[in-house]
């Protein structure tokens, strides 16, 4: 028995412990945390970065737009990916690079360095998300939806913890240090990943490919997760120097947007914890979807009187928002590879049509000055947003059969 134990490797011991049903669900906790620092850390720090760098508004929401939509490319690609490099490798190498990107920004200063280090955080965030739906699929089996909720909640707090505590990283180190120093959680996923699955845990590769795109339920899906992203991703780049423009300190809009994603962690939790017990999620879609227009609201008509409340609403309908479409987009799927491919098609057009929002904000800021034309844009989006949540009846499956 000894020399058994002594031939095996680290990882065999770890997973042949009581806690092993519990190896996968804390990987995914940790890999998820490391998806949103690289560009949540941009926003609370972005009035000193402009001034070290001498990025203009619009050149600044490329370190938010630039990475979005890289994830969306790299997401259609989802399976070339899978075939270049298999799931538990990719994913590894998502994280790899997500490292690596910190690692740049710590040690190499300026704009280029930032926009470099962005389109490389972009392309390992969207490695990870495009591949690790199917993976959550076929390790959780009928409990796909709560898993997928827990990971989309470490996302999500992993913005909060980022951009909470790089204002106040910066100031006892240094900015760069700031947006560098979360490499450590990076590396710490990337081991929990290594240690927690195998080769043979992954789904193999599949030479059919499933034309998402010629289905109109497939279109329906990618644009309500585009535009319930395109509001994070709004509010991740410009809502600390919305408020910074209003005499706010970066330490206080960047709490504000710790706020926000606090707001969104806990209604994240939520959903992941009863979203199993209503097949038909259009309620809780309906129900999110007027939080957000009415922290939107809050934002356009009294930012400096609503900013709290309005914030954790905002908070609490992206939140639901961002679990709940991808739950949505998965339900479509009659196996783990359908969900995959669906879910890869409705990430990688939806990042594509949310990493416009940041962008339109940024020429506003720069060209009028005025950043509360951007809440009112989103205010209106959440109207479409409720038409196209509607029609998403439970039941409805895309089919890949001819």
């Amino acid at each position: 028995m000894e020399r058994r134990l002594h031939g095996k490797g680290f990882r065999e011991v770890f997973m042949s412990k009581s806690l092993s049903a519990f190896a996968f669900p804390a990987a995914i906790v940790l890999v998820g945390i490391n998806l949103r620092p690289t560009m949540a850390t941009i926003g609370p720090l972005l009035d000193v970065i402009q001034h070290e760098t001498g990025l203009s508004d619009t050149g600044a929401s490329l370190l938010t737009t630039l990475p979005v939509a890289l994830m969306g490319l790299c997401m259609l690609g989802a399976g070339r990916l899978q075939a270049a490099f298999g799931d538990r490798r990719g994913i590894a190498s998502g994280v790899l690079l997500i490292m690596l990107a910190c690692l740049g920004r710590w040690v190499w200063i300026g704009a280029g360095a930032l926009l470099a280090t962005a389109v490389a955080g972009g392309i390992g965030i969207a490695m990870v998300q495009a591949l690790m739906p199917a993976v959550i699929r076929q390790r959780a089996g009928t409990r796909a939806a709560g898993l997928m909720g827990i990971y989309s909640t470490a996302i999500m707090g992993g913005a909060m913890i980022s951009s909470a505590a790089s204002p106040w990283l910066a100031q006892g180190l240094t900015w760069t240090a700031a947006l560098g120093v979360w490499l450590l959680p990076a590396l710490v996923g990337l081991v929990a990943w290594c240690l927690a699955t195998s080769p043979s845990d992954v789904l193999p590769v599949h030479a059919v490919r499933r034309p998402v795109h010629r289905k109109r339920r497939g279109w329906l899906l990618l644009a309500f997760f585009g535009l319930g992203t395109g509001a994070y991703t709004l509010v991740l780049a410009w809502l600390p120097p919305f408020y910074t423009q209003l005499g706010w300190t970066a330490e206080a809009a960047g709490a504000l947007l710790g706020a926000l994603t606090c707001a969104e962690v806990a209604s994240g939790i939520a959903v992941s914890a009863l979203i199993g017990r209503a097949p038909d999620r259009r309620a809780a879609l309906l129900v999110a979807i007027g939080a957000l227009l009415a922290g939107m609201l809050g934002f356009s008509v009294a930012p400096a009187v609503l900013a709290w409340p309005a914030a954790v609403l905002a908070g609490c309908g992206i939140g639901a928002l961002f679990p709940l479409s991808l739950i949505v987009a998965m339900d479509h799927g009659d196996n783990p590879a359908d969900a995959g491919a669906i879910a890869g098609f409705v990430q990688g057009g939806g990042y594509l049509l949310a990493a416009v929002l940041p962008f339109i904000a940024g020429l506003l800021r720069e060209y009028l000055a005025d950043l509360a034309p951007a809440w009112w844009l989103m205010a209106a989006l959440c109207l479409v947003l409720a038409a196209v949540a509607v029609p998403l009846r439970p039941g409805h499956r895309i089919s890949f059969q001819n």
